[in-house]
């Protein structure tokens, strides 16, 4: 049993302790990575919004194979922004234009125009709700009310992130059955949706408080989480639990490179930004050559997921190079003192830390 006390928010999901692995995109979420999670007394996620519809279902099954405790699905309600939908082929040579001297360095041919950049909102939730996973949990916006009611009709949980208490509150009133208050800190995408993301940069130690004081729903803090330390103050904050992504992403489970694993733990991960010039929305990543030579160049970078699109033509001979100049290399604010390399290493240490609070309740 967890040295914590059971609250709202872990009776709800079904959890023995406050702890929630952050969902991650681009293939760096792993079925092992979630069950490993969940297997543990915690709650693993899977980023499935790059995933086809058809995909999401097989996703849930493999998950069930290795475990038999709740898991979450997260997609991106929001699937574009303008401009983002659609180009035309004039449209898409002057975005390439951006691209063309890295598609060179690189060898990459120019790649044709698809039909879509993206995977529809629509067609994902869709699927998901069919495969009915335990927790449905989404970011940059709130789903309808006809999806959200479906979810509560099948018996799916609702868990949605908001950057401000403006987003929290939006959150509350659909009737969104657990808010994650992700602070600025937090590595990945600023998931904001009702104010420009450079607009929403909240902190956790101000934003989880807000949020909590205000809201009906449980409330999980997310956004330079590190460690059983930050749990702890994200429990006293008002939180129910505690959302960590890049303590997560290090651990083997991931579907991080090596070499991105190993860079977590190096000098590099001192130095992180938040750039829109990985996807075309804000996130915060450690910065390298692809940050800083396209910071001069802000008013050219396509919207997303265009800009994601055609970075994601140029990943693999990056990757396949061992070019980490190139690539995104997501890292929360926190990531200088991550210690533990697998998920059973990392838990231990987090519920061992969890004690002395428990002690005082």
């Amino acid at each position: 049993m967890s040295p914590h006390r059971p609250n709202e928010a872990l009776q709800k999901l079904g959890i023995h302790h406050p702890i929630i692995q952050g969902p991650f995109g681009g293939g760096l979420s792993t079925e092992r990575l979630a069950a490993a999670v969940s297997n543990l007394g915690g709650l693993g996620s899977y980023g499935a919004y790059q995933l086809p519809p058809e995909e999401l279902g097989r996703v849930a099954d493999r998950i069930r194979a290795l475990t038999d405790k709740p898991f979450a699905l997260n997609l991106w309600v929001s699937d574009h922004d303008a401009g983002g939908d659609a180009l035309s082929p004039e449209a898409f040579d002057r975005v390439y234009r951006l691209f063309e001297p890295y598609y060179r360095e690189l060898g990459v041919e120019k790649p044709a125009m698809p039909e879509r950049f993206h995977h529809r909102f629509e067609d994902q939730v869709e699927a998901l709700l069919e495969a009915r996973p335990p927790v449905f949990s989404f970011v940059f916006g709130v789903p309808s009310a006809s999806i959200l009611a479906e979810c509560r009709r099948r018996g799916i949980l609702t868990s949605g992130a908001a950057t401000t208490l403006a987003e929290a509150e939006a959150l509350d009133a659909a009737g969104v059955d657990l808010i994650v208050a992700t602070g600025f800190e937090a590595g990945g995408h600023r998931p904001s949706f009702l104010a420009r993301a450079e607009d929403s940069l909240m902190g956790t130690l101000a934003l989880t408080p807000l949020v909590a004081d205000r809201v009906k729903a449980p409330v999980i803090a997310a956004g330079g989480i590190a460690d059983g330390r930050g749990l702890r103050a994200a429990l006293t904050l008002g939180a129910q639990a505690a959302q960590l992504g890049t303590a997560f992403l290090a651990c083997e489970e991931s579907g991080a490179t090596d070499t991105h694993r190993e860079l977590l733990f190096s000098d590099r991960a001192k130095h992180t930004t938040l750039t829109r010039a990985f996807t075309g929305r804000l996130a915060r990543g450690m910065r390298n050559r692809w940050t800083d030579e396209l910071a001069a160049q802000q008013e050219a970078l396509a919207p997303f997921p265009i800009q994601s699109w055609f970075l994601s033509k140029l990943k693999p001979a990056a990757v396949k190079a061992g070019r980490t100049d190139l690539v995104s290399l997501w890292a929360g604010q926190a990531t200088p003192n991550l210690r533990h390399r697998t998920v059973p290493a990392l838990m231990a240490s987090l519920i061992k830390e969890l004690a002395p609070l428990s002690a005082t309740h």
